[in-house]
């Protein structure tokens, strides 16, 4: 068995008087792909954005690879990080978004290396053999100087994929990175993901991709209002949902 990566004890969070989350519990294990569905609306995102603390929580607590997120424990009491050790544990947790996110003035190949180069600080020369690297593995190395506009949306969205794996992240967060791509341009999307579950990235994918969940995912989370409704393995899910709520969303899929 594999150590578990990510670990989510009581996670609540509101917006206002919204409660989005109410006391979500998870783990994800290294090298495990877990699926992320449910209804608009039932907090999918926003668990996904306080893993990486892109949403501060109102109770609870965040592990990655045992660290805790956000805080540091100090005689028994949390205290909140600075902003600079904050971003430090961020660059561990690559992030993809439904939509791209590109700098529209630098070719893909800049946008890769802008990252490691300016947060991290490494070398320019180095930086540029791993982006290249990185577009090799998305299926862009001949894009390498094109400029977004020049892109497809899938293929902008393979160089924001790459734009993240050049941090070299422990874990991977996507957020419906195919829900703003046409149809015919989101199985290349899909193809690129499928080759970073194959290698071994831990990975938590918020999707509608339900063919994509089946075929890929170790593990299938449906949430509805706030909630996990159902954990456990995809296909059987699927296949046999018990709750009714479920049943519901998977009859229209």
């Amino acid at each position: 068995m594999k150590a578990p990566l990510v670990t989510l004890k009581g996670i609540h969070k509101s917006f206002s008087n919204m409660h989005i989350l109410k006391g979500i519990d998870l783990t994800v294990n290294e090298g495990e792909v877990a699926c992320l569905l449910g209804p608009s609306g039932s907090g999918k995102s926003t668990l996904l954005r306080c893993i990486n603390r892109l949403e501060t929580i109102d109770a609870g607590e965040i592990r990655v690879d045992g660290e805790l997120i956000g805080f540091h424990e100090r005689r028994g009491k949390l205290h909140e990080m600075k902003p600079s050790e904050l971003a430090r544990q961020r660059q561990s947790i690559g992030m993809v978004f439904q939509r791209f996110n590109l700098f529209s003035h630098m070719t893909a190949l800049e946008n890769i290396m802008e990252a490691p180069i300016r947060v991290r600080r490494q070398k320019p020369d180095e930086v540029r053999k791993k982006a290249l690297a990185a577009l090799d593995q998305v299926g862009l190395g001949s894009h390498a100087n094109h400029y977004p506009a020049q892109l497809s949306g899938g293929q902008q969205q393979r160089v924001a994929i790459a734009r993240a794996l050049a941090m070299e992240p422990k874990l991977m967060l996507f957020d419906e990175p195919t829900s703003a791509l046409d149809p015919e341009l989101v199985g290349e999307v899909l193809d690129v993901m499928r080759g970073l579950a194959s290698e071994g990235m831990t990975m938590i994918v918020v999707t509608h991709e339900i063919t994509f969940a089946r075929e890929v995912a170790d593990s299938m989370i449906f949430m509805s209002d706030g909630v996990v409704v159902e954990h456990g393995d995809p296909k059987h899910i699927i296949d046999n949902p018990q709750h009714e709520r479920t049943k519901q969303f998977l009859a229209f899929r």
